[in-house]
């Protein structure tokens, strides 16, 4: 193939590289002549170990160029990579004038081939930018500026994972290589472009891939506080860090996994809001702040209030909680998210009716049955005695359980309004025009 590479920065110019490695004719662009004339010399313009190799090799061979006309390098290219900065303005938004003027560039030196050249082109921002922006400004841009000509532009999303000192091996080993379109062309484009890597590539919404590369990065901050907020705290307890983390990450079932990172709920339980509090208070105790783990109780009260509001926003009077627990296939209610949410339901004046598969009043003991009944008096009279009794005649229904009788009397007898909790409900229950999920 060949293709056309719009900035010629770190992630552009490593890509360059590898994918001229690969065989493919690559056109490296950039507005500052000096980077240009470094690559087109057969250097890298970033300091990255092997990469002055890989460009001067390629540059040597042919298969590596480098200029600041964007016309001369999108000439009969099938694709165009645009890897333009997008940094910060000073409120905290993206700064997107770089990637818009590397589109409107592109596409101008497109319909300025004219006929002589046909073939249809993908444009595929690689750039870092937020969801939305290629449905509301990159594809009204291009199908703007190629009305009226013969030329059949495409528009996507591939997001890069690339760490500064490993880059080139990470594009080679990436975990996975992800095109946001829905055009199939700019999907097969970017296969072909990609059939040296290992890994498919996975095809989603523009809006899917722009919001991955975002999850990506916001986690890897996350990481980095969350070891150093611990440390902050644990040095002052006389605990070595250092080894707590790395006994904490030789666990791959649950520390590091995909276990806990689906969106849906609230958490709860016996454990994790104690030892949260717990951690908290030692912090107080020590004037040690702990902004993240304060953050994450916060954060954990909103999605409760968030499910309340928006049940609030209906018509509804009366509401089926179709789990109570605070985990499936547990009768475990002590500081169950479902029962704090009942809790607000009922004191909003809302007719309230529960069913939980696993939960049977009369078999709850101790502290699990003193928690309920102090947070729900009138828990016993609430709690009905299958799904389709507590489903009869209801308005609304927030759903927490995949147990098959709850699934059954959905898809029997849905009410006006179907909230999933928790993404496994199945493909019937989504099915219905009344579904709705919480956090998709």
């Amino acid at each position: 193939m060949k293709v056309a590479i719009l900035g010629l920065g770190y992630v552009g110019t490593v890509t360059a590289a590898v994918l001229a490695a690969n065989g493919h004719e690559v056109w490296g662009v950039d507005v500052d002549p000096a980077k240009a004339e470094t690559v087109a010399a057969g250097r890298s313009t970033v300091v990255e170990p092997g990469l002055d190799e890989l460009v001067g090799q390629n540059v040597a061979a042919g298969r590596l160029h480098a200029t600041t006309n964007v016309a001369l390098a999108v000439a009969g290219a099938d694709l165009s990579l645009v890897c333009v900065g997008t940094p910060s303005s000073p409120s905290g938004s993206t700064e997107l004038r770089y990637v818009v003027r590397a589109v409107d560039d592109i596409v101008s030196a497109l319909v300025a081939e004219g006929p002589s050249s046909s073939n249809p082109h993908a444009i595929v921002v690689r750039s870092t930018i937020p969801p939305g922006t290629i449905d509301e400004h990159i594809a009204p841009l291009v199908a703007e500026r190629t009305a009226g000509s013969d030329k059949v532009v495409g528009t996507g999303m591939c997001p890069e994972f690339l760490r500064e000192g490993c880059a080139i091996s990470d594009l080679y080993d990436s975990p996975l290589t992800v095109i946001g379109t829905k055009d199939a062309h700019v999907a097969d484009a970017v296969r072909e472009m990609f059939g040296f890597l290992a890994t498919p590539v996975k095809t989603v919404s523009t809006r899917e891939a722009e919001g991955l590369k975002y999850a990506c990065n916001a986690f890897h901050a996350t990481k980095v506080s969350f070891a150093n907020e611990l440390g902050r705290l644990f040095r002052t307890l006389g605990v070595d860090t250092r080894l707590v983390m790395e006994l904490f990450c030789e666990d791959t079932k649950l520390n590091l996994s995909s276990t806990y990172l689906s969106p849906g709920f609230a958490f709860g339980g016996s454990c994790l809001p104690k030892d949260l509090r717990s951690l908290l208070y030692l912090g107080r105790m020590n004037s040690i702040d702990l902004p993240l783990l304060s953050g994450t109780l916060a954060t954990n009260e909103l999605s409760i209030s968030d499910v309340v509001n928006r049940v609030l926003a209906t018509d509804a009077r009366s509401v089926a909680l179709l789990g109570l627990s605070f985990k499936m296939d547990s009768d475990d209610l002590r500081e169950s998210p479902y029962v704090e949410l009942a809790e607000t339901l009922i004191g909003k004046g809302f007719d309230v009716r529960i069913y939980d598969p696993i939960v049977d009043f009369s078999r709850l003991v101790g502290a699990n049955k003193d928690y309920v009944v102090a947070r729900l008096p009138h828990v016993r009279r609430a709690l009905l005695p299958t799904a389709a009794d507590a489903l009869r005649d209801v308005d609304l229904a927030v759903v927490s359980t995949s147990h098959p009788s709850v699934l059954e009397a959905l898809v029997a007898e849905p009410p006006n309004t179907v909230i999933d909790l928790s993404g496994r409900l199945g493909a019937d229950v989504e099915a219905l025009t009344q579904y709705e999920g919480v956090a998709w």
